[in-house]
């Protein structure tokens, strides 16, 4: 008999010197008792590796299970890192938003320059000072992600505004619809099954 379907959890990953509380990623992890949050040992210090290990070390300690993966800035770059060293990582699907420009920190090289495994998608700012709409828009079609510029926003963060992000509660909202239409043949009881013959 198959296990039961758990659906999967919110993972947040946070960017230099974290997400404070009225960041809108504090918002969304409020919004879902079971998200847990990556807590890097030094939000000040933009270290790649250390930060893409964190993300591998949190999935372990946290157990079982699928993941939904929201990122912010510095911490896009760690996700990708994450993935491109994991590719079987439990992460399902991502959600990328205002990546920081590699080249400030002459990463460009670490990072993978192909489709990311799970789906994802990426949301950027027409005036964000930490990468161009341009940049963002190749980062975006290497990772073979779905792209969204959401006009002149900023760093789309708690200085330009974004405390509550509804456009982030929807994607995880639609992630977990997903995610449970995929499993949707697994976990189907008989009786639905004799149904749909």
């Amino acid at each position: 008999m198959n296990a039961p379907y758990r659906p999967p959890r919110l993972l947040i990953i946070p960017g230099l010197r974290d997400s404070g509380v009225a960041h809108w990623q504090t918002w969304l992890q409020q919004q879902y008792r079971d998200a847990r949050r990556v807590v890097q040992r030094d939000f000040s210090q933009p270290d790649l590796q250390r930060w893409a290990d964190r993300i591998h070390s949190s999935l372990d300690s946290a157990g079982g299970g699928e993941w939904i993966a929201v990122a912010h800035s510095f911490g896009c770059l760690a996700l990708a890192r994450h993935l491109h060293e994991h590719p079987d990582s439990t992460i399902r699907q991502v959600l990328l938003v205002a990546p920081a420009e590699p080249d400030k920190f002459g990463l460009a090289e670490l990072l993978p320059h192909q489709r990311l495994g799970p789906p994802s998608t990426l949301v950027a700012s027409q005036n964000d000072p930490w990468m161009s709409a341009s940049s963002a828009l190749r980062w975006a079609s290497r990772w073979g992600s779905t792209f969204t510029n959401l006009g002149a926003v900023g760093h789309i963060n708690t200085e330009s505004g974004f405390g509550p992000f509804p456009f982030a509660k929807r994607w995880v909202e639609s992630a977990k619809a997903r995610a449970a239409r995929d499993h949707r043949p697994h976990h189907a009881a008989f009786g639905e099954w004799l149904f749909a013959v």
